[in-house]
């Protein structure tokens, strides 16, 4: 006969929680996976164009930001995080064909 393994408490329990829902939340443990997926898109600070790219300059000066609506150039492009609801309306109204 195979070697049984023991059953053992649930941590939420021995802790004294109500439930497990009440434990997660106050160990800050998320476990639906799709509410943390996120997206990050890059914007110009200058006049909120998401059309921004990164520009390589010359050897060894590094690299910046430029905006190709406004002509912004710089270092410090303003960085969106966007749910995944958001992020589709985002590709939507940039015309993006989404399968």
């Amino acid at each position: 006969m195979p070697k049984k393994n023991k059953l053992t408490t649930p941590d939420w329990i021995r802790e004294g929680f109500d439930s497990e829902a009440d434990y997660n939340k106050a160990k800050g443990i998320n476990k639906d996976k799709k509410k943390t997926k996120s997206f990050k898109i890059k914007e110009c600070p200058k006049c909120k164009s998401k059309d921004v790219s990164v520009v390589l300059e010359g050897s060894g000066e590094g690299t910046g930001w430029l905006c190709k609506k406004c002509g912004w150039k710089g270092e410090d492009v303003n960085e969106r995080e966007l749910n995944e609801d958001e992020f589709m309306k985002y590709l939507d109204e940039k015309g993006e064909k989404v399968a």
